[in-house]
């Protein structure tokens, strides 16, 4: 497993790992900053480090942290648990974390070490760090607070102001014993080749689209996923309408607006994407949907102006293909999101 301790710069992370450390045999340190110091140092160009402010902004170093995680852990072996000081106040960045190490059957125990704005300040200012990491600390505040009603969704706060880093390391202890730490999120392998992928649009009065916010990914979806082995793409969207929305679709109803090729992007693969229409969500339909909370964080309705704002670009484009597709009641084909 994973403990991996969240929380604002000076919240004590580094402190807390070493006893924890301590408390737990066989565990072992990992941390993530100096796997940004040797991109920044060593690996990356120059180009990519132009008005950087943040390595976690980084795509290689987001895809190499979990990667050095499952590497450990095949050296010092899998029941040795890895400790992880580090702060991640972005959920997007989260969810590819996290989804990375979960789509590897990797337990994540996370654990935010919390302390108010006010006694935040008072332990920077009094830490005997240079002044410029001291300033550091402090101008990302604003980030943690910001990130702070996510994380007290996600995992489990321990409040640190009254405790020693001994006590904190106590303290994590057991929200890790009781798994009260543990990150529910779904553990399926991510494919190694082409799929194909069917996906439903469901609509509201005002013609708005129905969204997810899946939680083992950055970015939101279409409700949808992988056609099984022996399974039809109808089948397939009917499906994943019941098990990610709790909705009763009949295959018979759907009308298949898109398929798009879609090539290789990073380590997920590509394959065909299928888009159906769904129709309209009545009220008392979106009343009652339901989430795996798992593999999903939550459902809106997104309207035009918001799709590049929700999707990645390939995907914002296939919903719009998609849209004028059902205007014209047509079918489009696209590869990669454009019209051939």
């Amino acid at each position: 497993m994973i403990v991996w301790l969240n929380g604002a710069f000076g919240a004590g992370k580094t402190t807390t790992v070493r006893e924890l450390q301590q408390l737990i045999p066989g565990s072992h340190v990992f941390d993530p900053e100096q796997i940004g110091s040797l991109l920044r140092d060593r690996l990356l160009p120059p180009e990519p480090l132009v008005g950087l402010t943040d390595y976690q902004d980084l795509v290689s170093w987001r895809r190499l942290v979990p990667d050095a995680l499952t590497a450990l852990r095949a050296q010092v072996g899998e029941d040795a648990p890895l400790l992880v000081p580090m702060a991640l106040h972005r959920q997007d960045y989260r969810d590819e974390i996290f989804g990375t190490l979960a789509s590897r059957r990797i337990d994540v125990h996370h654990v935010v070490l919390h302390l108010d704005e006010t006694v935040l300040r008072e332990r920077i200012d009094a830490d005997a760090t240079e002044a410029d990491a001291r300033a550091w600390r402090l101008r990302h505040l604003d980030a943690y607070t910001t990130a702070l009603p996510w994380l007290r969704r996600d995992a489990a706060l321990v409040d640190t102001a009254e405790l020693t880093p001994r006590q904190a390391a106590e303290r994590v202890l057991a929200v890790v014993r009781a798994g009260t730490a543990r990150v529910p999120i779904v553990q399926d392998p991510v494919a190694t080749g082409d799929t194909v992928a069917a996906a439903v649009l469901l609509f509201d009065e005002a013609d708005r689209v129905l969204l997810v916010d899946p939680v083992y990914k950055p970015g939101w979806e279409f409700p949808g996923g992988v056609v099984e082995t022996g399974e039809s793409p109808s089948a397939a969207a009917v499906r994943e309408a019941a098990e990610e929305l709790g909705l009763t679709l009949r295959a018979e109803d759907l009308r298949l607006l898109v398929t798009d090729w879609e090539p290789r992007r990073g380590p997920r693969s590509g394959g065909l994407r299928l888009v159906f229409d769904a129709g309209v969500l009545a009220a008392t339909e979106q009343a009652g949907l339901t989430l795996p909370t798992a593999e999903l964080r939550a459902w809106r309705f997104v309207a035009p102006a918001d799709f590049d704002t929700h999707l990645a670009p390939n995907k914002a484009a296939r919903l719009r293909a998609a849209l004028a597709a059902r205007a014209a009641g047509t079918v489009a084909y696209l590869e990669a999101g454009r019209r051939c």
